[in-house]
């Protein structure tokens, strides 16, 4: 796990191993352990190495083929490695190193772009050759890793690397906000477009590799998806399935020479991957004074008890999380309101002071169908036995009607899952987003502009499998991976998911709908393979995610102050309608409602952007060489 920034050189003169180095300080967090540069008279490039497989230094980055043409800046893991170094070995490649990076090199040397439909891990890479003067760019299947690039620059030149942040001290490179991106945050609370909230920095979408020539982006180009094509089968055929593949899996993701530990709250998924891995260590949070309500990690001791694991615990208080706000949006990049990021980055923080990778649960839910959204209720099954039409009638007359759980239900009965569903998270309505932004800011693409391009994709599967493949396509990577991501790196730590696996998902794409989700349960062939593994109660307990009691925090005096503060600043009023953001926190406040995600979401873009727009000097350059160093200056 490491990271990595580099770009073709533009036409200004500038000190480029100054101008990397100084790049490349601003992701220390990534690669604490050494650091290298490439530099030449049109590619520069920059690489953190966090050492996790050949601790040598013989396998510190950029590493270059024998006769040196092919020079390579890879983070992630490849999981099959060993293989494909067989089958390289017995065309007649020799090795220098034991690292999982060199298959990389040699492999795009004996395969070209066809290597990543070889790969079997998370990635993202930069290969540099140099005798076909080209640059080849690619992603993972699920977007485990992120990789961003942009030609938003004053002199031709094209930036590429792990973390936007990293773009930032390029002389080149320009820093302007992108307004279409603020509307439908809003919405999702992630960054749900290509283009990111900087404008003209794009994320290279999962699953895609990236040609660059003479600095043109020649191609971009899609090699995997992850569609589903169920065949028939019967339970007992996918519950064997699931077993053998998930727990082939978790024996891959396990490899390291350093030491593995698991992420374990008390829901199903990381609790089958602990069951599965058994550490010495498995880690948890929960918050100082909502231990009743808000808190898995009694199941998570449980758990490691009757699996013979020690468990490590924190309970994080409203005062920390606030306070590391500021920082979490700096690592994040871009503005992200999901509140598991704030203990997802205690967790990493806790679980750094015993191990280098942990593996966790994400994924599943996608995957294997376990979110209630995907579930049909008993009433709205019903309702739709009456015609469509009749229900479209029944809509436009309650339209008028006051917003209540009522009129809610009838109009969703006459929608199609396409226009119901926009993913997993929704929190702020569209309408009510559109009346607190200024002009401006309304003119960013709707909801629908963004889903629907993904539901062309799969128009004639049930609505279970559309309703997956949105979640997989914009959910997993915008939200989920991003912060796991993150998070992790934040405290230069390894974080890795065998559920994104990409045997996994080939088996996982033929399982049954009504094996993924059924009038019995969600998750339900993934449930009924657990029980090998785990006790039921583990096995069939619902999702609770990773609830955080900011509803509460907002009704303490203290909070509410410091967030109308934010709400009230006059950088606020460029973007919103203040008096109306207040209105929403002053309601809450007083428990009239609960608005607590739609003031999350508001304070968290502004926390974001004074951390990147108006602060910026404080975050851009972090110095220091170990682990150690770079902790006290990140995170003090």
């Amino acid at each position: 796990m490491c990271g990595f920034i580099g770009y073709i050189n533009g036409t200004h003169p500038i000190n480029h191993k100054q101008v990397i180095e100084n790049m490349m300080n601003t992701i220390i967090h990534r690669g604490p352990d050494s650091g290298g540069i490439h530099a030449d008279d049109k590619v520069t490039l920059g690489f953190r190495r966090l050492s996790i497989l050949d601790l040598s230094d013989v396998a510190n980055q950029p590493l270059y083929s024998e006769d040196g043409n092919i020079v390579l800046v890879f983070n992630g893991e490849i999981y099959n490695f060993m293989s494909i170094r067989k089958e390289l070995e017995a065309k007649g490649y020799h090795f220098k190193t034991n690292s999982d990076s060199e298959v990389l090199l040699h492999g795009y040397a004996e395969y070209g772009f066809e290597l990543v439909h070889k790969l079997r891990g998370m990635f993202a890479f930069c290969i540099w050759d140099q005798k076909n003067d080209l640059q080849f760019i690619a992603r993972d299947g699920f977007g485990i890793k992120p990789l961003y690039y942009t030609q938003n620059t004053t002199d031709e030149t094209i930036i590429f690397g792990s973390e936007i942040k990293s773009f930032l001290p390029h002389p080149s490179f320009i820093k302007e906000l992108n307004k279409d991106a603020l509307r439908p945050y809003l919405t999702f609370q992630y960054s749900a477009m290509d283009e990111t909230f900087f404008k003209g920095v794009y994320k290279l979408p999962p699953g895609h590799f990236m040609v660059i020539k003479n600095r043109k982006i020649q191609q971009i180009t899609k090699y995997w998806d992850k569609k589903y094509s169920a065949s028939k089968g019967s339970i007992e055929e996918t519950i064997a399935n699931i077993r053998e593949t998930v727990a082939e899996s978790v024996k891959a993701h396990q490899i390291s020479d350093v030491k593995v530990g698991s992420f374990l709250s008390g829901g199903i998924d990381s609790s089958y991957i602990a069951a599965l891995l058994k550490p010495d260590k498995s880690f948890s949070v929960g918050f100082s004074d909502y231990e009743a309500m808000f808190n898995e990690t009694h199941h998570a001791k449980e758990l490691s008890d009757i699996l013979g694991i020690q468990n490590e615990r924190k309970y994080v208080s409203a005062e920390e999380c606030f306070d590391a706000l500021p920082k979490i949006q700096w690592h994040m990049d871009e503005p992200q309101s999901n509140p598991s990021s704030v203990p997802l980055y205690f967790l990493s923080e806790l679980a750094r002071k015993d191990v280098t990778v942990v593996l966790s649960g994400e994924g599943a839910d996608e995957i294997f169908g376990g979110y209630e959204w995907y579930k049909p209720s008993a009433k709205m099954q019903k309702y739709e036995q009456i015609p469509l039409g009749l229900r479209k009638v029944i809509a436009g007359v309650v339209e008028a009607l006051p917003k209540n759980a009522y009129t809610n239900f009838l109009k969703k009965g006459a929608q199609t899952i396409e226009e119901r569903f926009i993913g997993e998270a929704v929190v702020w309505d569209e309408q009510d987003a559109l009346d607190v932004l200024k002009p401006d800011y309304k003119k960013g693409p709707s909801v629908h502009d963004i889903t629907k391009r993904v539901y062309a994709e799969v128009p004639n599967e049930d609505d279970v499998t559309k309703m997956q493949y949105l979640d997989l396509s914009l959910w997993l990577p915008g939200d989920i991976l991003l912060k796991a991501d993150k998070m992790s790196m934040a405290h230069s730590i390894e974080l890795r998911v065998p559920f994104l696996d990409k045997e996994v998902m080939e088996m996982a794409k033929k399982i049954p709908t009504e094996h993924r989700v059924n009038d019995i349960d969600t998750k339900y062939a993934l449930r009924q393979a657990a029980l090998e593994e785990l006790p039921e109660e583990w096995a069939k307990r619902k999702k609770l995610g990773f609830p955080v009691p900011i509803r509460h925090w907002f009704r303490e005096e203290r909070y509410y102050n410091l967030i109308k503060e934010a709400f009230t600043a006059e950088y606020a009023k460029e973007f919103f309608d203040t008096d109306k953001l207040v209105s929403y926190l002053d309601a809450h406040y007083a428990g009239d409602k609960n608005y607590a995600r739609y003031i999350w979401t508001a304070y968290v873009f502004l926390v974001w952007y004074k951390c990147f727009f108006i602060d910026d000097n404080k975050w851009t350059t972090l110095k220091g060489t170990s682990h150690d160093e770079v902790a006290s200056t990140t995170h003090n």
